[in-house]
């Protein structure tokens, strides 16, 4: 028996990179997934194609995390699609622009706080509704959220930074429910958007800054993930699991 069998999730931002393996690795633990996407419907069923040949189960859905009707809608159609119960939420959809400060302008900040901080505040507090006891919230974050590495993170590390507060005090309100909340909180993780390759002018330095001197995988990510919704996790909330090769050591 797998360790999410009979458990439905709901993933954001789901169609790429951390999302998708993410959405992979709790369907391949049993679990029947919803992803949703934003912008690339063909990248998104094709990885829930991918899931349902392998033996999963998962489908897909449009959701603007920043638009509250978006939002609306989504939880509409995961009550219909998983039967009107939830068991583990992953807060995945975000977006990442820098700027220093000499040049920061207010449409970027709002842009990243709209999607980063409110959406996730906005899919959760539908989300609970249909969350079954005992069930799971995971935020994924950022390592930058602790750590500024270079110049121009300021507004994404902030964005970041409120989701590890969420977690604590989303933990505080959910657990007389036995509903556990945590934030994961990646480093330098090789996907299409950060890719660990030599034409990334970044590539090097991010590779040479954390103690193990590497990217790390998204599946990494994921298998973390996966533990986190499992009921070996049940006695841990309320806390940020920063996975960053050492970044932070």
């Amino acid at each position: 028996m797998a360790a999410l069998d009979g458990k439905t999730a709901l993933v954001t931002g789901a169609s790429r990179g951390i999302g998708a393996a993410i959405a992979r690795q709790l369907a391949s633990d049993g679990a029947e997934v919803v992803m949703t996407y934003a912008g690339s419907a063909a990248k998104a069923e094709q990885v829930a194609n991918d899931i349902n040949a392998e033996g999963g189960a998962a489908s897909v859905a449009h959701a603007d995390v920043s638009s509250p009707d978006s939002v609306s809608r989504l939880l509409e159609l995961v009550d219909r699609t998983l039967g009107g119960g939830l068991d583990i939420l992953v807060n995945n959809a975000g977006v990442a622009e820098h700027s220093a400060i000499q040049q920061g302008e207010l449409d970027e900040y709002d842009r990243i706080f709209r999607v980063n901080v409110r959406g996730t505040f906005d899919v959760t507090r539908h989300a609970v509704q249909r969350l079954r006891d005992q069930g799971r919230i995971i935020t994924i974050g950022s390592c930058l959220a602790l750590r500024a590495v270079f110049p121009t993170m300021g507004v994404y590390s902030a964005s970041k930074a409120a989701l590890a507060g969420f977690t604590r005090g989303w933990a505080q309100d959910l657990g007389p429910r036995g509903i556990t909340v945590t934030c994961v909180q990646p480093g330098s993780i090789d996907t299409d958007l950060n890719p660990d390759t030599a034409d990334n002018e970044y590539a090097q330095v991010l590779r040479d800054l954390p103690a193990l001197k590497r990217y790390g995988k998204a599946e990494e990510i994921a298998q973390l993930v996966a533990f986190l919704a499992s009921s070996g996790s049940s006695y841990l909330t309320g806390q940020t699991v920063t996975a960053d090769g050492g970044l932070n050591a």
